[in-house]
């Protein structure tokens, strides 16, 4: 095998010398039968890689762990076409080849991380995963709100209870049903409004002094007559007795 005169860095006249290899019938081998073949296997599975990259974790479509085992089945395709690429690059000199396979490899793996990055900033955006942030936001809640002191405004109770009235034994405002105590509780009271109705009770008749002897008795239980001397219940003491007694 001959030896290639150019590095892999000068990539004009080292392409050049390749193709000339390759027409030349008194050389052996076709390195451009290998070459192409082993690119054409790289990239595509590059573009796989990336791909599946891409919707692992920036549309996060694939799960994690089945884009991490797509990847490694890629991987080694990719390794192998960059080899095949090397192999006919360096004109069949496996230890050249194997290098130039090595510092690709490597540049390609840095430059795959550098874009994946990239594109997690600018089209993700930088969002943080909500669980964490749903933590946070959830500590940050919960220890404002132990922190925050209760107010002391009383709270006014809109129940109706139907059981006996409550004493109030602290200070408080009186509004109307509801009592609102100066500590901030409340109690309310059942106000009942009595009707008190007047009715006329009939009032036992009164007793009279009989005008013919001066006897003291009750017309109505004598049969108005005066149990003395006899004489009858003049008219006008028959209605003083009857008359209803005046409410003192």
């Amino acid at each position: 095998m001959s030896q290639s005169q150019y590095r892999a860095r000068q990539v004009a006249a080292k392409t050049h010398e390749v193709v000339e290899y390759d027409h030349d019938d008194t050389k052996p081998g076709k390195p451009l039968y290998i070459m192409v073949p082993g690119g054409l296997v790289a990239l595509g599975a590059l573009g796989t890689i990336v791909l599946v990259a891409y919707l692992t974790w920036v549309e996060t479509q694939l799960d994690q762990n089945t884009g991490l085992i797509l990847i490694g089945l890629l991987f080694p395709f990719y390794v192998g076409g960059v080899f095949l690429f090397s192999y006919g690059y360096e004109l069949y000199n496996i230890p050249r080849a194997i290098r130039l396979t090595a510092i690709i490899v490597f540049l390609t793996v840095a430059a795959v991380v550098i874009v994946a990055v990239l594109a997690l900033v600018l089209f993700g955006g930088g969002k943080i995963p909500s669980g964490s942030s749903g933590g946070k936001s959830k500590g940050r809640s919960g220890g404002s709100s132990k922190a925050m002191p209760s107010s002391g405004a009383p709270k006014v109770a809109a129940k109706n209870i139907a059981s006996t009235p409550s004493v109030n034994t602290s200070r408080g405002v009186n509004l109307g049903n509801v009592v609102v105590l100066g500590g901030g509780g409340t109690r309310t009271r059942e106000v009942t409004k009595e009707v008190v109705k007047e009715v006329e009770v009939p009032v036992a008749p009164r007793s009279v002094t009989c005008p013919s002897c001066g006897r003291a008795y009750v017309p109505a239980d004598e049969k108005y007559i005066c149990p003395s001397c006899g004489a009858p219940t003049p008219h006008e003491l028959i209605e003083e007795s009857e008359k209803p007694r005046s409410k003192e």
